[in-house]
């Protein structure tokens, strides 16, 4: 027989909030990037190279500075606690 472990309402509501969180970023990216790094005149199927390249830098970008917005706010609140 497993043993079945009894599910905390907590852990999945803060699995739900993750969940929304890094949807609702990778909809900004998408739409921040796509706005910024793609043609409105649409002449291929596929991306053109200078479009990837803005592409990629576009979302390195995002994600570095949303790396450092989260090591400025943890660094923030740990200040507060003190």
């Amino acid at each position: 027989m497993q043993s079945q472990q009894a599910i905390n309402p907590q852990n999945v509501a803060m699995a739900e909030q993750e969940l929304e969180m890094v949807t609702d970023l990778f909809n900004r990216i998408v739409d921040s990037c796509y706005t910024k790094c793609v043609s409105k005149d649409y002449q291929q199927n596929d991306l053109t190279q200078g479009e990837s390249v803005c592409i990629d830098r576009c979302v390195a970008k995002f994600f570095d500075v949303n790396l450092k917005v989260g090591e400025k706010m943890q660094q923030m609140g740990q200040q507060n606690m003190k």
